[in-house]
């Protein structure tokens, strides 16, 4: 795959330049002189893009994609930020590179970056800094975090103790929290096991942590300190807060049922894209409040003919894993309602008793 160097130029007119990577191509001048030097000084490399898998998405919190992730490496070899700018498709990403809004574009044709040619210093040094080799580099780099396993966790059992109506050491707290988002306790405990196995300590590879694996900018919008993710009741009491602020994103859903699915939903990929599923499954005649007719449409969020629609706001996503997600819980939900009664100590610790109505550490009320 060869990496083509697109650039503006700051003359009306030069002869095309030959890059390591390919054609340097010509585009409209500015006249405003910022080049690598004032790039190091702010201390940021914008880079437009549009959203796909081969330039630039969003997975559970991390940026990646082929493109973004070898400019992601050019701009850490200059020692700065990389600020992505997301566009609609690529009249908008040449509008952009024509009046110097960024400094690179990652196009979206496989393997073409497009550079500002106002700054002459800025294509040299990429000219300089690139080798064939990187992008097979980063391409293995993106397969290894998609293919190990999500989160680092020690696996525990589905359930602590059948005959004594235990499911994990955390039960009451899913009791305490589940009341507020009204919720089955159970229910919250499937989803639970599908994030961390019950262990307090698991994190992912894109840095969410504990057993409802929240991300840390996640419980810094909540008003939980980062400092106690890895606390069980913390953890727990957050999910809740966020559980509860996604229902009331969803709160047009009026069936309880199918809002829990989007809520779920919407907890492993995002509710912007949900919404956008929910949009195009609209637009196609169906029901956008039910999981059935919607969860197709976020499946087709990996299809270049629907991620670019001009409905659909929030670009890719792999939305394969999170209908599974969704399937995953609902399934493990139902085979938890044999616990009809629960019979614990606190923190599943000491002889079995009936659980306490217990006072809620964190507040997760709005």
């Amino acid at each position: 795959m060869a990496l083509l160097l697109l650039v503006s130029c700051f003359e009306k007119k030069q002869e095309p330049i030959i890059a390591p990577w390919g054609a340097v191509t010509d585009t409209t001048a500015v006249d405003d002189d910022f080049d690598l030097h004032d790039i190091q000084t702010s201390g940021e490399l914008i880079m437009a893009t549009v959203s796909g898998p081969e330039t630039y998405y969003d997975y559970h919190g991390r940026q990646l994609g082929t493109q973004y992730l070898l400019c992601q490496r050019f701009a850490d070899s200059l020692g700065v930020h990389l600020r992505v700018d997301v566009c609609r498709d690529s009249l908008e990403l040449v509008q952009k590179l024509d009046s110097s809004e960024v400094d690179l574009v990652a196009w979206p044709t496989p393997g073409n970056i497009v550079a500002d040619r106002e700054k002459p210093d800025l294509v040299a040094e990429l000219q300089a800094w690139y080798r064939p080799e990187l992008i097979d580099m980063v391409k293995k780099e993106e397969a290894a975090l998609l293919t190990v396993k999500k989160v680092r966790r020690r696996i525990f059992s589905p359930m602590l103790d059948a005959k004594g109506g235990i499911i994990s050491h955390y039960d009451q707290y899913f009791m305490t929290y589940s009341r507020d988002i009204r919720w089955d306790w159970r229910l919250m405990a499937a989803q639970c096991y599908q994030e961390s196995t019950f262990d307090p300590k698991a994190v992912s590879f894109v840095g969410a942590k504990g057993l409802m694996q929240i991300m840390p900018g996640t419980a810094d919008h909540l008003g939980v300190p980062r400092s106690k993710l890895y606390e069980p009741e913390a953890n727990i009491a957050a999910a809740a807060k966020y559980i509860k602020q996604l229902q009331n994103t969803f709160a047009d859903i009026h069936d309880h049922y199918e809002r829990t699915n989007f809520v779920l939903a919407s907890y492993n990929g995002g509710a912007h894209h949900i919404r956008d599923a929910m949009n195009l499954a609209k637009r196609d005649g169906k029901n956008p409040h039910r999981w059935n007719d919607v969860s197709p449409y976020v499946l087709k969020l990996a299809i270049p003919q629907y991620y670019n629609d001009p409905i659909v706001k929030y670009g890719y996503m792999r939305g394969s894993e999170t209908v599974d997600y969704v399937q995953r819980i609902r399934q493990r939900h139902a085979g938890y309602q044999g616990v009809k009664t629960p019979h614990l100590g606190f923190h599943g610790v000491g002889k079995p008793r009936k659980a306490e109505r217990r006072k809620s550490k964190y507040d997760i009320k709005d």
